[in-house]
């Protein structure tokens, strides 16, 4: 079991119950997904662009990625409709907690001029979005193998009902808001 998860079992939900006041251990907020999306807009006129973007995600979060396409037509954007555009990968169980114990202990720690992340980048319902600028500060990307620089976007879906309750479970993994 990963160290993230054993934390979360024995320290986490104390205390969560002893600031909201929950009455049940289940209605403890918890992390159920992350997903990593990566956009790739190249991918329309370069096939290979893709390629390379779906193994720097493969090698990320160590787990199969899939390639999304495009779901309309965009003239201005040269997109058709069933284009590849992008690839993506939904971590849950071990995995997920693995993910984000590296994230926040050994990628985020790497970032240029980090000051945190930002705290209001919830979307009401409890869960999170964070903008990943560049993947080469995670440390399965080596700098001399990569063919370009790509952001991503990770998304951390919670059980938390309300935005309070997700920041003080993701301020628990010890996720480094901004103050």
């Amino acid at each position: 079991m990963s160290r993230l998860k054993e934390q979360y079992k024995n320290e986490i939900v104390d205390a969560m119950i002893k600031k909201f006041g929950y009455k049940n251990i289940m209605e403890v907020p918890k992390l159920e997904k992350v997903v990593i999306n990566m956009g790739v807009g190249e991918a329309k006129e370069n096939a290979k662009v893709l390629e390379s973007a779906v193994a720097d995600m493969e090698k990320i979060s160590g787990q199969k990625a899939i390639i999304t396409k495009a779901k309309n037509s965009v003239a201005n954007f040269k997109i058709r409709e069933g284009m590849p555009i992008g690839c993506k990968v939904t971590l849950r169980g071990e995995k997920m907690y693995e993910f984000v114990d590296r994230l926040i202990n050994l990628a985020l720690p790497r970032v240029r001029d980090f000051r945190g992340v930002n705290p209001n980048a919830f979307d009401g319902r409890g869960n999170y979005a964070l903008g990943i600028k560049e993947q080469l500060i995670f440390p399965e990307i080596e700098y001399d193998k990569i063919d370009k620089v790509r952001g991503m976007d990770v998304i951390f879906v919670t059980t938390a009902k309300t935005d309070e309750e997700a920041r003080e479970l993701l301020k628990q993994f010890n996720m480094p808001f901004a103050k």
